[in-house]
């Protein structure tokens, strides 16, 4: 391959293909995924948020009305917008990852499936505990 004048390089076939370095596509790709990481951290913060707010409600209604108080059910609540917002999370380490990896970045990511992984195995241990018991 044969470099031109102005930087592009020539394929073998005599057909001229730009470099994406040369016009800015690497930079623009990089932006890109940053700010699609940005809005997928955002979404798992913003489901963390309504998951408080849903809970919170269950529970001042469970704190205030008479009869038992079960709060399995709102823990379960809580817990279930958790691991959703737990694989945003993961999704948005994946694209940041996918940009740049390190081993650093890598260990990250590891470290945060292993955990998603357990604390997703333990919630449907619960759900199912909860299910069977009613």
């Amino acid at each position: 391959m044969s470099a031109s004048l102005d930087g592009l390089p020539e394929a073998t076939s005599g057909i001229w293909l730009p470099d994406p370095g040369a016009l800015g596509v690497e930079e623009w790709v990089l932006t890109a995924v940053l700010w699609l990481k940005l809005g997928v951290e955002a979404m798992g913060a913003l489901i963390i948020g309504i998951g408080v707010l849903v809970a919170s409600y269950q529970f001042i209604r469970a704190l205030f009305s008479s009869g038992i108080r079960d709060y399995n059910p709102i823990r379960l609540t809580l817990a279930r917008y958790l691991a959703l917002a737990l694989e945003f999370q993961v999704g948005a380490d994946i694209l940041s990852t996918a940009v740049a990896p390190s081993w650093d970045q890598l260990g990250k990511l590891a470290a945060i499936v292993v955990i998603r992984t357990v604390l997703n195995y333990f919630l449907m241990r619960e759900m199912q505990e909860e299910h069977r018991g009613r």
